[in-house]
Formats: C-alpha cells, sequence, structure tokens
C-alpha cells in the first residue's frame, strides 16, 4: 500500500455537498483530495432532481443544468382527492450535470478529484486507505457519501432510520409544470411521485426500508394509472434506486486522533424527513463544511462547534417539525386517513400548524 503526502482536506463523495466542500477548501488554499467511489461524477442519479427557486441563489450557474421550471403542486390523497397548490416554484435539473459542474469548479481551484475511487477503510489515526492501494492522511476529513457514511460510522453516527426508493424514466405525452405527490397506504413511511422533466418524466415511490419488497409493485401501479390518465408512455426509459435517511441530523462533527471530521449532506442526516428533499442541505452544508475545514487548520478551535450550530440555525427547526410529523403518521397505522395523511405532507395548512 502506498503512502502519500500528508494533505490538508481529503473529501469523500462528490455529490452536491462533496463538490461544494472541496470547492470551499480549495478556494482558501489548502490542498484538497476529493474521491468519488463512482467512475463517472454523478452517475447513476440516485434522486427526483427537482430543487426549490431559491437555490438558484445558493448554487452557481444553476440555470445550465435545468431542464424546465416547476410551478405548482399537485398532490392526490388516496386516489381520492386532488389538491393544487398553484405556489410551488422550483426547478427540475440534471443532477449528474449539477454533481459534474461542482466537481469541475472545485478541480478549477485546485482540488485534485479521485474518481472510481472507493475507501476501503478508515482508521482511528483519519489515515484513509482507497481501494487503488493509495493511502491519504488528512488533517481534516469531510464526509459527503451519503445516507451509509463510512465516515460518518467511523465517529459513530449512523443515519439508522432509512426511506427505499425506486424511480422510472417515462416519456411525458402531455406537457406539464407541477409536480405531482401520491399519498396514501400503498406507500407506507413515503409517498409517490411524477416530476416532469421536458419531454420526460421521473415517476417513482419511497417507503420505509422494512417495506422495500413492495417498492417495485407500487411503482408499477403509479405507472400503469398515469398510463390510462394519458399523461405518460408505457416505456420505460431508465431505472435507478437508492436510500434516504429519514431520521433527522446527526452530531455532525468529531475526531479521529488528531484528524477533525465533519459531516455533510445525507451524511450529517440533513435530508427532510418527510419530502427527502436533500439537494439544498447538501450545497449548503457542504460549503459550510469546506469553509470551517479553513477555518479549524488556520488556528480557529471553535470551528467545528461552530458548524453545528450554523446547521442547526439554517435546518433545526424544519427538521424537527418534519420528525413530529413523520412519527405521527407513523402512529396513524398502516392504513392513514386523508386527515392524517394532509398534516403530513408539506402543502397543506395543517403540517404547518402548531
Amino acid at each position: 500500500m502506498r503512502t502519500a503526502p500528508r494533505i490538508d482536506v481529503l473529501v469523500v463523495g462528490l455529490g452536491p455537498a462533496g463538490g461544494r466542500a472541496a470547492e470551499r477548501a480549495a478556494a482558501a488554499g489548502l490542498t484538497v483530495v476529493a474521491v468519488e467511489r463512482k467512475r463517472h461524477i454523478g452517475a447513476p442519479v440516485q434522486c427526483a432532481e427537482f430543487v426549490p427557486a431559491l437555490m438558484s441563489q445558493e448554487i452557481p450557474g444553476l440555470g445550465e443544468v435545468t431542464r424546465q421550471g416547476i410551478a405548482a403542486m399537485t398532490t392526490h390523497v388516496d386516489d381520492v382527492e386532488d389538491d393544487h397548490a398553484p405556489d410551488f416554484p422550483g426547478r427540475m435539473i440534471d443532477r449528474d450535470r449539477l454533481d459534474t459542474a461542482l466537481a469541475r469548479r472545485a478541480e478549477a481551484r485546485g482540488a485534485r478529484l479521485l474518481p472510481g475511487a472507493r475507501v476501503v477503510d478508515i482508521r482511528r489515526d483519519g489515515t484513509v486507505a482507497l481501494s487503488d492501494g493509495r493511502r491519504l492522511a488528512p488533517r481534516v476529513l469531510i464526509g459527503c457519501d451519503g445516507p451509509r457514511s463510512r465516515v460518518g460510522a467511523a465517529i459513530g453516527q449512523r443515519n439508522r432510520e432509512l426511506v427505499a426508493t425506486r424511480q422510472v424514466t417515462v416519456p411525458l405525452t402531455v406537457p406539464h409544470a407541477a409536480t405531482d405527490i401520491y399519498l396514501g397506504a400503498r406507500y407506507p413511511g413515503g409517498y409517490g411521485w411524477l416530476f416532469p422533466k421536458g419531454a420526460v418524466a421521473n415517476l417513482g415511490a419511497g417507503v420505509e426500508r422494512a417495506r422495500a419488497g413492495d417498492l417495485a409493485r407500487a411503482v408499477t401501479r403509479l405507472h400503469a394509472a398515469e398510463v390510462a390518465r394519458g399523461r405518460v408512455g408505457a416505456p420505460v426509459l431508465g431505472l435507478t434506486g437508492g436510500d434516504i435517511p429519514v431520521g433527522g441530523p446527526l452530531h455532525p462533527h468529531g475526531r479521529l486522533g488528531g484528524v477533525l471530521v465533519l459531516l455533510a449532506g445525507d451524511a450529517a442526516g440533513l435530508t427532510h424527513p418527510i419530502t427527502g428533499a436533500g439537494i439544498p442541505a447538501a450545497v449548503i452544508s457542504g460549503s459550510l463544511a469546506g469553509e470551517a475545514a479553513a477555518a479549524w487548520l488556520d488556528g480557529d478551535s471553535s470551528a467545528a462547534v461552530d458548524y453545528a450550530d450554523e446547521l442547526e440555525a439554517l435546518f433545526g427547526t424544519a427538521l424537527r417539525r418534519a420528525l413530529t410529523r413523520r412519527r405521527a403518521i407513523a402512529a396513524a397505522g398502516p392504513c392513514p386517513s386523508p386527515a392524517a395523511l394532509r398534516r403530513a405532507w408539506i402543502a397543506y395548512p395543517e403540517y404547518w400548524a402548531a
């Protein structure tokens, strides 16, 4: 196993959190290496690719990866009630292009990217071994490696509540500018969705991990129903899926020997426990993690605590509300009422009530 020179920052994972963390750390003049287990950054895509309109302020060049605008949200409750919220603006993006663009921005700042490099071991002193035989010795280790983060596990921080997802890409036969959400007993612990993306749509569902065996059937039924409605075509153009953390935020920092460890994005449990939305929190927390790494290496001993405090200030209230709603819908049993479903979804006033 080869030994590499000591580096300032190692970022594990090059999704939106990792790309931003690597860029911000490199912009501070640090030596940064960013590893990504996938050979092609951003592919395959494992999300529905929706971002809220306000994210244009956080992601430079977002317009370049936008496929279409979203104006509204329609929520279908138990296939009986359809409720239209006319003011839910956002964008459908090409997530693979976003991840690649953020990674290239980091590279332009001086970060060294290692796609196709998988972490195989993280030692108690913070040394990281990669699948290519390389060993890296960072001063700061930033985990942006998803819901089953190996970096998080190394400091005892694991996402223990997960939702399993399955998504197909299908032809969109009717132009559409709203996201469609499907709530009901067939999606325990989650929901179904249809998100338009130009000439195609991302159609899928998420359910609690213990019910993952029901996912294929749920997505197939949803697809067939939308074909019958004439909104999408029958061909399946693509298939993806994965786990989403829904248990709320983890403690986002720790130590391995003298190495500071920071977690961002899904690895830090910042995904919304109700909607599963994770891109905004990933981008923001990745930026903050890269800046915290630079501050800590510059002698600011409180940088990690300040990082945790900032995450709490930005996301704490929203995540706690979502967790409360998630616990309530779980307590409602396997067949929650329409009223219970509405109280647990963000498009309804009941969700926001005290």
